[in-house]
């Protein structure tokens, strides 16, 4: 009888976990939407199109950016109960660093829309911001005793433990890698949420075999965000996630992942992510040396997009491979978590 009652609490505080998130995230997104659309159209913050993008795109010149703001609110809106009821640091942190990121890409975007210089911050600014936001995560929940360095590894049943200052170097580099290829990714309607969407997923369900209450809060109120922004944002898009929302997203994976020492995992179930950012380095590496391109044009997705497929397929296509991926990455972390 006791295992029973231990069970359905056990049970009811998993679905609290899971439901309350993913429903006030969803509904505050979904109805900020139509307001903060309107609203970003009037102070004219439209997408600029990039002369080196493809033709096609610039008949997207003009639809309002910056929309991040929207799922961004429906995530803090989601922390901001969970919160109330049951303060917690780690989840603290989580959103704050999130957030950070987010902040990151608004003035980036601010830099773009508002001052009209394309490039917004440059590549130097953004990653000594990052890293910055980066180290804080980690030493605060350090000092707070809420991370470790222990690392899952794939396949296996155990986990990889590694001095702290590698564990820093490391973790920089997952964190500020995640978050830039989050943002290569969001070049097509609905293409970065729309695959977000299935790593929040895969990271809840970690979540819950991990018995990471906190991470599992987290992960189903970014996938509530993310479902809401898609009634906007698939195509044709009304509304532009824009850096606001991308590093946002990239802060948000990458401390879900660190958070359940899962960074090795992510190369599995967020490679999606991983290639569009290998496609540019491949792209950029192939013509420095040898004066040939090896994609017709980079990150992946507009690749496909030379080869004729339409965005639609391109989305459906990618997001399809991200669902296969994480579930071989669930399959990968059953040896550690003991399933």
């Amino acid at each position: 009888m006791e295992w029973f009652i231990n069970m359905t609490e056990q049970t009811a505080g998993t679905l609290w976990s899971c439901f309350l998130p993913l429903i006030i995230s969803f509904a505050v997104a979904a109805v900020l939407g139509p307001v903060v659309i309107p609203w970003l159209a009037k102070l004219k913050f439209g997408q600029q199109i990039l002369e080196i993008g493809p033709n096609w795109h610039k008949k997207k010149a003009g639809t309002p950016t910056m929309g991040g703001m929207i799922f961004i609110a429906g995530v803090i809106a989601a922390m901001t109960v969970r919160l109330i009821i049951k303060f917690d640091i780690t989840l603290l942190m989580m959103l704050v660093i999130s957030c950070g990121f987010g902040l990151i890409g608004f003035i980036d975007d601010y830099i773009k829309v508002v001052k009209k210089r394309n490039l917004g911050l440059t590549a130097k600014q953004k990653f000594a911001l990052q890293a910055i936001l980066a180290v804080i995560y980690i030493i605060v929940l350090k000092e707070t005793g809420n991370l470790d360095t222990h690392i899952i590894v794939p396949f296996v049943s155990k986990t990889l433990v590694l001095p702290w200052w590698l564990y820093i170097v490391f973790t920089l580099f997952v964190v500020c890698g995640t978050v830039n290829a989050v943002n290569l990714t969001d070049g097509l309607d609905g293409l970065a949420a729309s695959i977000t969407c299935v790593v929040a997923l895969f990271f809840g369900v970690c979540a819950v075999l991990a018995e990471s209450s906190v991470a599992l809060y987290f992960s189903m109120a970014l996938l509530g965000g993310c479902l809401a922004f898609l009634i906007f944002n698939h195509y044709p898009a009304k509304v532009f996630m824009g850096d606001t929302g991308s590093l946002f997203l990239g802060g948000c994976i990458s401390v879900l992942a660190v958070g359940l020492k899962m960074p090795l995992i992510l190369i599995i179930a967020g490679f999606v992510y991983l290639f569009e950012t290998l496609s540019v380095i491949m792209q950029v590496a192939s013509f420095k040396l040898t004066g040939k391109r090896i994609f017709k044009m980079a990150p992946i997705h507009h690749h496909f997009e030379m080869c004729g497929w339409k965005e639609r397929k391109i989305v459906a296509v990618f997001t399809a491979v991200t669902v296969i991926l994480c579930v071989i990455a669930l399959w990968s972390v059953t040896p550690c978590l003991g399933i």
